[in-house]
């Protein structure tokens, strides 16, 4: 899958870049019993007040139910088509299982319509199929991984996103995450095999704002235009540069750990991700 530019006909197309989209089936429509309608809040709470700023407006969208959970074991299932998703920057599939029930799951790369897929023990290590960590390969790539063993998965699900099996340890599985940290999971948790299609998904440009308007978010001020009544790094003669950068709150946004350091799961975490602060 490859990147698209435009001709500069409008100062909207002067520098947007879009994803081919070549992966999607063409003419597929969204499953009906599988859509949900959710509606929007425009950042307000149910009393109406507004906690989130810089939300409001944008396109209707409805909700795909998507399978995390993968907990059909043992039922072979054929990829129906490749959709697109409008609330996950990953693409998703439609697949048909044998009992002719339909579900969306996330769609790995190279997955193709007429692909067959199967989740639970026994099943082969190939993309798109379902394994508990305990029979994952060393060196694979997963997606969709589970924390809590039946919770369904809940790391490694944006585009092009995805784990690799480095090892085992008692009844734990050693992956590295695509932040950079090593950690232990339970072999009883499942993953599913491959990585995340659209991965080009992170070279976009929106080339305008009206595109961010579409997606429900209005345009967020700086700080450091802002009064000091407004913000702890408003005020100031002329383009006075704000002091630290801090939060609304006082709060410091770079540099401050914020990981609880009497988290229970801190003792299977083996190496922080790779960042400016991190030992």
């Amino acid at each position: 899958m490859a990147v698209k530019k435009f001709n500069p006909i409008t100062p909207g197309s002067r520098y947007h870049v879009a994803v081919s989209k070549s992966e999607l089936t063409k003419g597929a429509k969204p499953e009906k019993a599988l859509l949900v309608s959710l509606g929007s809040t425009g950042g307000r709470n149910s009393d109406g007040h507004r906690t989130m700023r810089y939300r409001g407006g944008g396109h209707k969208r409805r909700y795909r139910i998507i399978d995390f959970k993968r907990e059909k074991d043992g039922v072979t299932a054929t990829v129906q088509s490749i959709q697109y998703d409008p609330y996950r920057s990953a693409y998703i599939a439609l697949v048909e299982y044998t009992d002719g029930e339909r579900r969306y799951i996330l769609a790995p790369k190279n997955l193709e319509v007429g692909h067959q897929i199967v989740s639970g023990r026994g099943a082969a290590p190939e993309n798109g199929n379902c394994l508990y960590l305990a029979e994952v390969p060393l060196g694979a790539f997963v997606h969709n991984i589970e924390m809590n063993p039946g919770a369904g998965g809940v790391l490694a699900r944006s585009a092009g996103s995805s784990a690799l099996m480095m090892g085992r340890e008692d009844r734990y599985a050693v992956l590295r995450m695509p932040s950079g940290e090593v950690r232990r999971i339970l072999l009883t948790c499942k993953a599913t095999m491959g990585i995340i299609g659209n991965s080009d998904h992170n070279l976009e440009v929106m080339g305008k704002a009206g595109r961010n308007r579409w997606k429900g978010r209005r345009p967020r001020t700086r700080p450091v235009a802002m009064n000091p009544v407004d913000h702890p790094m408003g005020g100031g003669e002329g383009r006075a540069s704000g002091g630290h950068p801090r939060s609304r709150k006082g709060l410091k946004s770079k540099g401050m750990k914020t990981r609880s350091r009497t988290k229970r799961s801190n003792t299977l975490i083996i190496s922080r991700r790779k960042g400016a602060n991190s030992k």
